[in-house]
């Protein structure tokens, strides 16, 4: 492949999130649900950055970042099939909004059963098409 050809990916990194969401919560979401993903899969990772005068950055993902939206049916089919294909997944649920810390944000999850949980973004990684699969009737955030 030629420097100036297009990367294509065989995964893909996606987030889907809840459409009722204010634009702060969006922005808050989507950055919590990521650096899930970063955890998990080292490998979504690419190598730092280093600008011309040689300082030093954190690298990033290596690859884009789909976010979706949907509702919040979308939201809670998308988990089921996530969960069903066992894919690497970060969520972030409404009782998340009122806790301060990461502590109170696992035990507000670890309270709500699978089922119950009040979803408001989800994350996934994973092959291409199993991801789509996933996403299923959510649409591309405007």
């Amino acid at each position: 492949m030629s420097s100036t050809e297009p990367l294509r990916f065989d995964t893909k990194i996606a987030v889907l999130l809840r459409e009722d969401l204010e634009n702060w919560q969006r922005l808050n979401v989507t950055a919590f649900l990521v650096s899930g993903l970063a955890a998990q899969a080292p490998e979504v990772l690419g190598e730092p950055y280093e600008d011309a005068d040689g300082m030093p950055y954190l690298p990033m993902f290596r690859q884009p970042v789909l976010v979706f939206e949907g509702t919040k049916e979308t939201l809670t089919a998308a988990h089921a099939r996530v969960l069903s294909r066992s894919l690497p997944r970060a969520l972030f649920t409404s009782d998340l909004f009122a806790t301060g810390n990461d502590r109170d944000n696992r035990a507000a999850v670890r309270a709500v059963a699978t089922a119950d949980l009040d979803l408001v973004g989800l994350a996934v990684y994973g092959p291409r098409n199993a991801v789509d699969k996933v996403l299923k009737g959510a649409r591309m955030h405007p």
